[in-house]
């Protein structure tokens, strides 16, 4: 693997274990419940994509993607596609997310995270999700994220 190879496996086995069920406990820990599902089909420096099929226990009355349930998809790709950068997760400081069309229970969907920025500890990401058929957009997020410390820092919070 590459000096940063193993940035990107890590985005990529953080995706998919955000996925996966919880032994003992709830079906899936809180954190886990945006990326019920999700397979990941690229993780490399800088960019991360996955895809999902939209499950019901993540739908609204009239069976769409809930909108809180895409925002921290969002959020968790962001993440993701940061770490594959710089081998931490980030706190969000600034996050906007804008909705274009409603993604239907067992419709899939893709989500493709890229960092598009850096300025000191600041990262600049988007995050487009797209319906996997049509291609038809459903909503894009974009954050500012930052280290909750400095780089090197070993004090406790």
């Amino acid at each position: 693997m590459g000096s940063d190879a193993w940035m990107a496996d890590a985005a990529r086995r953080w995706l998919e274990d955000a996925g996966a069920t919880v032994e003992g406990g709830p079906d899936r820990a809180f954190n886990a419940l945006p990326l019920s599902g999700v397979r990941v089909s690229l993780a490399e420096r800088g960019r991360a994509v996955c895809s999902l099929r939209v499950p019901a226990h993540l739908t609204d009355a009239e069976g769409n993607w809930h909108t809180g349930a895409i925002a921290a998809a969002t959020d968790d790709v962001c993440a993701a596609a940061i770490m594959s950068v710089e081998g931490i997760i980030k706190v969000s400081v600034h996050y906007d997310i804008s909705y274009f069309a409603p993604a239907k229970l067992h419709e899939e969907v893709e989500m493709d995270g890229r960092v598009v920025e850096q300025k000191g500890r600041m990262t600049a990401v988007t995050v487009e999700i797209r319906k996997k058929e049509s291609g038809e957009l459903v909503a894009i997020g974009r954050q500012w994220m930052t280290a909750s410390r400095p780089r090197g820092s070993r004090s406790k919070i």
